[in-house]
């Protein structure tokens, strides 16, 4: 097995396809140390034909850190597994999760390291996703824009988000907070030492003391900049694949082209740290 596993890279910039292992299985020394570089180089992972269980997803996330509780997973959740995140969007749904480019709950103190998909029922066609290289968002702005954006933090609230999927469902709670933290516009990866744009659509509400119409403006063409073609890999699901990205310097949007079809699957995320 150890032998059979290779690394096959989607593009130059972003995305790997990981051959020849079975998550089913506890991950040997050497496949958790290539899985861990290829991670590292790549930004997101992309796996096959890998029919496992909630607990063998679950320890497979835990092989590269301590499982993340979901602020809304009483909407998402699946009962006995708090640390499951199910989604779920058919025809009758109203808006699906991540329609918008994000990385996973950017609103918290310490934002997810990473996050693992596994699709169990997929539409017959469209329902991919795309995946976003932060690295070379960031590499590609001037000198001076790099230099501004480095002074800068913004503000991530995941209220808005949350709080509109819970009115859609019926769900809706009033007393329900939700977090809000401030993070750097430009992060350091804290393996790689590499550095990242470190704002969203969904979570980044505006930047941190500056006039509002000149944070709209910033954030405007960060939102636009970060979703050039260029920057992208995009994945087509198959039934059992599983996707593992790195919430840290890459961001992903879930495409909504299949309704009234449905796609099915479970997420396990781990935890990260206080960006810097």
């Amino acid at each position: 097995m150890e032998d059979r596993l290779e690394i096959l890279p989607v593009t130059p910039l972003i995305g790997a396809e990981v051959i020849g292992i079975d998550l089913s299985e506890p991950l040997t020394n050497h496949q958790k140390n290539a899985i861990h570089r290829a991670f590292l180089k790549h930004s997101v992972l992309f796996f096959r034909n890998q029919d496992i269980s909630v607990e063998q997803q679950k320890n497979f996330g835990r092989s590269f850190g301590e499982l993340h509780i979901h602020p809304a997973r009483d909407r998402n959740g699946l009962e006995g597994h708090p640390e499951i995140l199910y989604l779920n969007a058919g025809p009758d749904t109203s808006r699906v999760n991540g329609d918008e480019w994000h990385s996973d709950v950017s609103c918290d103190e310490q934002p997810p390291l990473g996050s693992i998909l596994r699709l169990f029922e997929v539409p017959s066609n469209g329902g991919d996703t795309l995946f976003s290289s932060m690295y070379a968002a960031y590499d590609a702005l001037s000198k001076a824009m790099k230099e501004l954006l480095g002074k800068l933090s913004a503000m991530h609230d995941g209220g808005p988000n949350y709080i509109d999927r819970a009115k859609r469902a019926g769900i809706y709670d009033p007393t329900k907070v939700f977090p809000a933290n401030p993070h750097p516009v430009i992060r350091t990866h804290p393996e790689t030492g590499r550095k990242a744009i470190f704002v969203n659509k969904i979570f980044t509400q505006y930047i941190i003391d500056i006039p509002k119409d000149e944070s709209r403006a910033i954030l405007d063409f960060l939102f636009q900049h970060i979703a050039k073609p260029n920057f992208q890999c995009r994945f087509k699901w198959e039934k059992d694949s599983v996707a593992f990205w790195d919430n840290r310097c890459a961001l992903h949007h879930a495409m909504w082209d299949y309704y009234p079809e449905t796609r099915r699957g479970f997420r396990v995320t781990i935890k990260g740290d206080k960006p810097r």
